[in-house]
């Protein structure tokens, strides 16, 4: 098919974008890159939060790299442009569908709990009450765990890619180097962070440069990083796991460099360098529900975002939201995700060390129960029992009673897709947890160590599948989504946002496949995540839109945002479409989190 036999197939798909536009800059000489949230072309696509790794990884694509490649090197981008959300300190899942074998595989890069971390880890002796979460727990090296990205990039490349770790990082490490244009997003995260990060030397001497984040539309340069990436990419993951590397994070972690002055304790963790030699990603066999003649893939545990996606979308089925009113299919959309949470509390941690029903769970009979329960007109009054996965299904069964616990999952992560001309397909997100993670830089090395292991539960209970354990891997609510129609890819998308990731999904999934959005439309679309709680967060938008409509089945809506950020926003999406004819729909958030960027090989429309 030639470019304009495509574009013509493409037509359609481009009227639907209802009046969408690309973003204009003047240029100048500090002018950060225009961010195009919605693109529409072929040979290929990439959608992130960042116009800088979504053009690194469309010219991976130009110049013969695969869906995989393109990936990478848009997560090595990411980690030197969005360094508060992601990067090698952290960790993450890498869902992939191969074009060759017609089938959907997944990495778990999630991050692991130190084999000397005791089941009280959180627990401050000296009063017999876990630690403050905020700031001192998320600023520590108790909070950090072993990483797992460059070993999910590694492995990615290894199974599936054409480039070597080195050739997939140098484009990042030349953005390092060169530098970047600071946008007000990057100095706000800055400014939230700056209690904690001025509590450690090495990140204020980064980030704070004189005391101040730096400013907007000033070019800010992480040498170190370029440096850092140059190595592994000389040396491969063995400089970061069992090199120098591995050593210098040992120490800061065990010793971590405060400030002169710091008030913050900065309290020492266990991670030590055997830790990181004996860090392994793992294969796992993707979640899989049947939902309006789709197949949605996502990740199994230790992530709860496939089974409580996949749990939410069983449940829904019964309901079919496309015949509703929007008012009763966004009551419908909010109680079955309370279900699903309920049942994600109860049964769902690191299947080594805790037996997920994955597969009950995920069964046609047991959603079908949770959903008997869903009153057309009346909000059930949480929190909601967690339903009984055991094989046995009748209608409308009772709950069984479990604990709720605090829900401490950061808020900040980061989601790319990628696509190639052979149609093969990436969803992956990826984080360090917290807004900045745990603070604490490696001293040289230009990267920010997570702060994951807070996304265990703070206080040890036997009975809680997501309880502190060494060597485990804390729940995760990280969703990276592929749908197949017919076997084929149809879309892929994630979100950041901690526990709000699953809702900010399952909602855009609801809106492009239950109620007549197009994709650009549902990821702009304002959201609210109910998680099983008494009332219900939402965005402002999305109150003022439907908060009368709701309140009827008495939903109680409260507004998003925390006393941590200056955002009240739910997610940051990043999504592809394919069209008939071979063409790629990429679209990125139009206003959260500063917009996203999106762009497809060669590109239609806009141009």
């Amino acid at each position: 098919m030639t470019p304009k036999s495509l574009a013509a197939a493409l037509t359609a798909g481009a009227l639907v974008l209802s009046g969408l536009t690309a973003s204009t800059a003047v240029a100048h000489r500090h002018a950060p890159p225009v961010k195009t949230p919605t693109a529409i072309g072929f040979g290929g696509a990439v959608a992130s939060v960042d116009a800088d790794a979504t053009n690194i990884g469309l010219s991976v694509l130009r110049h013969g790299g695969n869906a995989v490649d393109a990936a990478v090197a848009t997560a090595a981008a990411l980690g030197v442009t969005e360094p508060y959300s992601a990067g090698i300190g952290g960790g993450g899942y890498f869902v992939y569908y191969s074009a060759k074998n017609h089938k959907v595989y997944t990495l778990d890069g999630r991050e692991t709990a130190p084999a000397t971390m005791p089941n009280n880890a959180f627990i401050n002796p000296a009063t017999g009450k876990p630690y403050n979460f905020f700031p001192e727990l998320v600023t520590s090296g108790v909070s950090v765990g072993i990483p797992g990205t460059l070993a999910t990039w590694d492995s990615a490349l290894h199974n599936w890619g054409s480039l070597s770790l080195g050739k997939a990082l140098q484009p990042a490490a030349n953005l390092a180097d060169r530098g970047f244009v600071i946008d007000q997003t990057f100095r706000n995260q800055t400014l939230d962070n700056k209690a904690r990060f001025s509590a450690i030397t090495p990140t204020a001497k980064l980030y704070l440069p004189g005391g101040d984040a730096p400013v907007v539309g000033s070019v800010f340069k992480n040498k170190d990083l370029a440096k850092t990436y140059e190595l592994l990419g000389r040396k491969g993951p063995s400089a970061f796991y069992s090199g120098p590397i591995a050593h210098e994070i040992e120490k800061v972690v065990q010793t971590p460099p405060k400030a002169p002055g710091a008030t913050l304790p900065v309290m020492p963790g266990y991670l030590t360098t055997a830790d990181l030699a004996k860090y392994k990603v793992i294969k796992r066999d993707p979640t899989k529900v049947h939902y309006e003649g789709l197949d949605v893939y996502g990740m199994a545990p230790s992530s709860s975002g496939g089974t409580t996606v996949g749990e939410a979308l069983n449940i829904l089925a019964p309901q079919h939201l496309s015949k509703m009113s929007t008012p009763q299919a966004l009551h419908t959309y909010l109680e079955s995700s309370a279900l699903a949470f309920a049942d994600r509390a109860a049964y769902v941690g690191d299947p080594a060390y805790v037996n997920v029903p994955v597969k009950e769970l995920l069964s046609r009979g047991f959603g079908a129960e949770r959903s008997c329960l869903i009153d057309p007109d009346h909000a059930l009054v949480k929190p909601l029992k967690a339903g009984s996965p055991d094989g046995s299904y009748s209608p409308c069964t009772p709950g069984v009673a479990t604990t709720q616990r605090p829900d401490t999952e950061g808020l900040s992560t980061t989601h790319l897709v990628t696509a190639d001309k052979w149609g093969n397909v990436v969803s992956y997100t990826l984080t360090i947890e917290q807004t900045g993670g745990s603070g604490i830089l490696v001293p040289g090395r230009g990267f920010l160590l997570n702060n994951e292991l807070t996304d265990f539960s703070a206080a040890y209970d036997p009975a809680d599948p997501n309880r502190i354990q060494p060597g485990k891997r804390p729940r995760s609510s990280m969703s990276p989504t592929i749908v197949l129609r017919g076997g084929k890819p149809f879309l892929a998308l994630g979100s950041p946002g901690g526990s709000t990731i699953i809702t900010t999904v399952l909602q855009t999934l609801t809106n492009r496949l239950d109620r007549g959005m197009t994709l650009p439309e549902a990821i702009a679309a304002p959201r609210a995540s109910q998680r099983n709680t008494a009332t219900v967060t939402a965005e402002p938008p999305f109150i003022d839109a439907y908060g009368k409509d709701l309140a009827p089945y008495g939903h109680v809506l409260v507004p998003s945002g925390d006393a941590l950020t200056s955002a009240a926003e739910i997610g940051a999406v990043a999504a592809l479409e394919f069209l008939p004819g071979g063409g790629y729909l990429a679209a990125a958030e139009p206003k959260r989190r500063g917009g996203g960027a999106a762009g497809t090989v060669h590109q239609l429309w806009p141009n």
